[in-house]
Formats: structure tokens, sequence, C-alpha cells
């Protein structure tokens, strides 16, 4: 199998990379996955060995890039969104990325080459919901409602990148004073707040054997419900609430990291996962739409239905405001001490 099309050979030769035997280090957030003969398959072609240092959530793993960048500890890094990517560039962690790498695709981002998109949204537990025969809410205002008291778990913004892009969609759609507002009521009501989005969802999601029926997740977490169930589904067990306010589209890159020691070999891995192959194995391994144009989607994604809208910050608020946004958002929330 052909795993670099026409146009990945042409950018490699345009950036003049030679092939040689070397060790390259990928940071990437603890959701990466690539099809292992697809890796294979890169390191066979490059001659070299690809290293994944997973951090933890995105969040987490911005911020230790950002600990390190006096001494990296990679050579690229994928799993930086659009939440974090001022985040990012502010802390001068990133190296500047030749333009053709970051050419084409349905969306994009500064200073990186776009890999994938998806949803931040909020997930619900079908059966929890049928069980208790209660209402959907239909705003989040309503999740401040006494009947929906100790039903919602978040990620903490400060460390999760969903839980980021939750508290920016809200401000986004309300304002700042009144998403404030929203949250602190959201916290008297018993709002849960996780570190990541793989405690939230694994641990704290009723669907998981959690006692909270709403959760922070992805408009593809019911498709991916269905891909790994072991019995046959004919629909999902999960459903998403596209809330106004509670919508975030996340794109999320990858880039050089600045100081690294494989600067060409990284720049190849960046081609590598924007080609068709990586690019068509994406939405069944991390569950996100791919970037780039004219893929085919698994059947499974009739279960991931796109929001028809979302209410996501524009980059340049995002990295202005964000830090700000973060320290109120725990001082509203976390004031209890949790």
């Amino acid at each position: 199998m052909k795993l670099f099309p026409k146009l990945v050979v042409a950018v490699l030769g345009l950036s003049g990379l030679s092939v040689h035997a070397a060790e390259l280090r990928v940071l990437a957030h603890s959701s990466f996955a690539i099809d292992k003969p697809l890796l294979a398959a890169f390191e066979k072609q490059t001659g070299a060995k690809v290293s994944i240092i997973k951090a933890g959530d995105a969040g987490e793993m911005v911020n230790k890039l950002i600990l390190t960048k006096s001494n990296p500890i990679a050579d690229v890094v994928f799993g930086i969104d659009n939440s974090l990517i001022g985040k990012a560039e502010q802390a001068g962690a990133l190296a500047p990325l030749p333009a053709e790498l970051a050419k084409g695709g349905k969306v994009s981002l500064p200073g990186m080459a776009a890999i994938d998109y998806g949803y931040v949204t909020l997930n619900y537990d079908k059966a929890w919901f049928a069980k208790n025969k209660l209402p959907l809410p239909k705003t989040l205002n309503d999740l401040t409602l006494p009947a929906y008291k100790n039903l919602l778990v978040v990620e903490n913004p400060a460390t999760s990148s969903p839980g980021l892009a939750f508290l920016a969609s809200t401000i986004h759609a309300l304002g700042e004073e009144k998403a404030f507002a929203l949250w602190g009521k959201l916290r008297d009501n018993g709002l849960k707040v996780s570190k990541g989005w793989t405690e939230a969802y694994y641990t704290d999601f009723s669907k998981n054997g959690g006692g909270r029926p709403i959760v922070v997740s992805y408009a593809t977490s019911p498709a991916a419900e269905v891909f790994y169930s072991k019995e046959k589904l004919a629909d999902a067990p999960t459903g998403n609430l596209p809330l106004p306010g509670a919508v975030f589209r996340q794109v999320e890159g990858a880039a050089l990291v600045k100081g690294g020691k494989e600067p060409k070999l990284a720049q190849q891995f960046i081609a590598f996962l924007r080609s068709d192959a990586v690019q068509k194995d994406i939405p069944t391994q991390m569950w996100m739409y791919p970037a780039m144009d004219k893929i085919e989607l698994n059947p499974v994604y009739k279960y991931a239905e796109q929001p028809a809208a979302h209410d996501t910050p524009d980059n340049a608020a995002l990295a202005a405001k964000q830090r700000g946004w973060v320290s109120r958002w725990t001082r509203v929330v976390l004031k209890s001490g949790q």
C-alpha cells in the first residue's frame, strides 16, 4: 500500500528532505492513535524510529511542552488545538512551519498543519434518562434547575482541552458576565469537575458506571460507542446535546518543536499525518473528522451527526483571553476547594 500520495511526495521534495536513520520524538495527547501498520510503514520508508510520548490531556501536554522548552523532549507535537495554539506560541515553544506543509484542507490553524477537527459538546446517557423519565434539557440554564442537580460532569479547563473548549463556547454565546453567572449556578447545582476527558467519560459518566448522565465530550462519541460495542447495536446508547452555547469546533494540528533535534524528519511526519492513508484512519482511531478533503468516512459516522451550529471564539480571542477566563473559572467554580 502506498502511504504517501503524490502531493506528500512533492512536499517532501520541495522541502529538500533526506531520509536518514534517527529517532523521531512525537509529543502527543493521550488520545493520539495511528494504526500500527501505518506507523511501521513510515518508519520503514524513512529509516527512523518513532517514539510516541503521551502527556495526558492536550492541556497537560501543552503545559509539559512549555515547561521543557529549554531542553525539548520532542521534535514534533500533535494535538495542540485552536484553544491552545495561542498559549504555545506565546511561550515560544514552536518553530516556524514551512508553508507548503499546511496548505489545503477543510480547516486551518495559524503556524501549524491542521490534522483533524471535531465538535466538543454535551453527551447524555439515553438509558439513564429513559429510566428516570426526565426530559432532556433544552438550554444550558436548564442544567441549573433542581431537576438536573448532580447530573453534569465537565473537565477542568486548566488541564483539559475539551474543558477549555466548553468554557470558551459558553462565553462566546453568552458573554463573560452571563457565562460566569451560569457557571456559578452550575456549581451550586452540584457540578462535578474532572481532571480530563478520560476521567470524565470513563469514570464519572453513567454510561460507563459513574453517577453523571451528562458529560462534556464529542459529537463523535455516540459513533464510537457503536463501533466498540461487543454487541450489535441498532442505535447508539448515548446521544448529543448540542445546546446553544455548548458546542465548540475544535481543530487539532501538528507543529515543529523549537529546538527539536530532527526538524526535517518532523516535517516528514507532519506530511505523513496529512496523507490519505492516515487521514482515512483518524476517524475510527481518534474519533475526529479528517482535515483533508475527499476522505471517505466509516459508515458508523451516521451516528456522529455534525452540529448545525457552534459557538467558537476566533483564535485571536482565545489566545488573548483564555488565561483570564481559566483564572476566573477557577475562582468561580472551584472556590469550595473541589
